[in-house]
């Protein structure tokens, strides 16, 4: 369910999914507001949207590797963060 939370960039249509297309309105699309599992654009939207949360509280990227998030409290406290998503 992580991918659900990603902000889609661009607009993104989708077929009615089975069992919830309206008598009369079958030929109607559905316009996403979130990324979906499945969807190509997802790991990345979602991997954007964990980055600025980060950001939010004090974690920077590393420049080596940009699945590892630091933040440093002082001289030697910090905490490292490491994030493995198995679909990415």
């Amino acid at each position: 369910t992580a991918f659900f939370h990603g902000n889609l960039e661009e607009e993104i249509y989708m077929e009615q999914p089975e069992g919830y297309v309206q008598k009369g309105k079958e030929n109607l699309v559905c316009r996403l507001k979130k990324s979906l599992y499945g969807l190509k654009q997802a790991p990345r939207q979602w991997y954007m949207k964990f980055k600025s949360v980060m950001g939010e509280h004090g974690y920077a990227e590393t420049d080596s590797d940009h699945c590892v998030f630091v933040k440093v409290f002082g001289e030697d406290d910090f905490i490292i963060l490491l994030l493995y998503v198995d679909d990415m």
